[in-house]
């Protein structure tokens, strides 16, 4: 997903996102006469999003709606907390237990079993951008062979109001797919998400078709796109610095400081949008009533003010949290899950691909002594990824698995 948004790949998000904090922290975006507004503090993004009274979501609805249809990230109120407690409850801590083995673990390591005998990858071609859509299909319970559908559909959708001729295709693609299948759980539930979202009750009704192919159609790019981004991004930093690559590899447990780190340095979605439901005053600058205002979370997560040396990877970071995944009602329902499958699928990278570094390059990736240059960079405006990572690697260990049952 980093080639979405990336036609101007020269240009440093960061760079323009430190002069607003500085400069101006609270603005017109794109110009006096913009009606859109943009905040890029942390105290800032964060009294916007935990402030769902001057704050609507329903401008999701003008942007998102086209292409995702009804989805609670344009809800509001009472309508939002109801049927986010309905949703939620797909995500309960059981179906997470069940999902992590039987479902995450044997993805990613059928996916590194397909790199054995081999010395080298594109491990965004090969292994990130097929785990988190692979994962998504099975928690839908979708046939696995028709991941690659769902991957194309997610790319085009997260393309929306840019190219509406597209991500609107997409969606509708996405829906005549699942309507035999959300139809098939309707008469004959299972034990999918799927399952979990066409027999939920509300009132005493079930979900209306609206509802249920919004939420789909939203999870599909909010669990795969982002799920992959995210670990491309650990990786990327994680094989810039071998050092603290030997460090992860010797003690796993470190895999959570080096998700959360990431997440901070550089989060996958950068920007959510809002809309102010009256004149309101952020920062001694008064914003006027109906404006779309963006609320830069990649930035809030490198503020100076909250974080030292806030635009350096540090895995000893111990620093307040992070706001990769918002805050708030609608605070990310998947965090979760995604959480999961980034330890789940960076550690069994880690254990199984002895040797594993970058493929070229010489220069320096942040100016620290400790790193390699890589051969690539992250890139994107509003999603963010690194869209290679070319790596060698001396041996690919065998799976867990195999290695308990050689004869299997």
């Amino acid at each position: 997903m980093a080639d979405t948004d990336s036609e101007e790949t020269s240009f440093d998000i960061y760079d323009y996102w430190a002069e607003c904090r500085r400069v101006q922290p609270v603005g017109r975006f794109g110009g006096d006469e913009s009606d859109i507004w943009l905040v890029t503090r942390y105290a800032d993004v964060e009294l916007v999003l935990r402030d769902p009274k001057r704050f609507s979501s329903r401008i999701n609805a003008d942007t998102m709606g086209p292409v995702m249809g009804t989805v609670i990230l344009a809800m509001d109120g009472e309508e939002h907390r109801r049927y986010r407690n309905l949703v939620a409850h797909a995500f309960r801590p059981s179906a997470l237990a069940r999902w992590e083995s039987e479902l995450i673990a044997p993805t990613i390591h059928r996916l590194i079993d397909g790199l054995a005998g081999r010395s080298g990858a594109d491990l965004v071609a090969e292994i990130t951008s097929q785990f988190p859509v692979q994962v998504i299909a099975g928690v839908l319970g979708v046939p696995s062979e028709d991941h690659e559908r769902f991957h194309t559909w997610a790319l085009d959708m997260n393309k929306g109001p840019d190219d509406y001729s597209l991500s609107t295709a997409a969606s509708a693609a996405m829906r005549e797919y699942l309507t035999p299948i959300v139809e098939d759980r309707k008469a004959h539930p299972t034990d999918d998400l799927i399952s979990d979202i066409v027999t939920a009750e509300m009132d005493g009704e079930r979900l209306g078709d609206e509802h249920i192919y919004g939420f789909l159609r939203l999870l599909l790019p909010a669990g795969a796109e982002t799920t992959f981004a995210a670990m491309g991004s650990c990786l990327f930093a994680l094989l810039s610095k071998p050092d603290v690559l030997a460090r992860v590899r010797a003690d796993p447990s470190l895999l959570d400081a080096v998700v959360e780190e990431t997440l901070r340095w550089e989060t996958s979605v950068t920007m959510v949008n809002r809309e102010t439901t009256c004149p309101v005053e952020i920062d001694g600058v008064v914003v006027p009533k109906g404006v779309s205002l963006v609320c830069a979370t990649g930035s809030a997560n490198r503020d100076e003010s909250r974080y030292t040396d806030p635009d350096r990877w540090d895995l000893d970071r111990h620093e307040p949290a992070h706001i990769a995944f918002g805050t708030g009602r609608h605070q990310c329902l998947g965090m979760h899950l995604a959480r999961m499958e980034l330890r789940i699928g960076l550690g069994a990278l880690l254990e199984r691909l002895e040797g594993l570094r970058f493929d070229g390059g010489s220069t320096s990736a942040d100016g620290g002594a400790a790193t390699v240059g890589p051969p690539t960079r992250i890139e994107g405006l509003a999603f963010r990824s690194p869209p290679h990572l070319p790596v060698v690697f001396d041996s690919v260990r065998p799976s867990p698995q195999a290695r308990a049952d050689p004869e299997a």
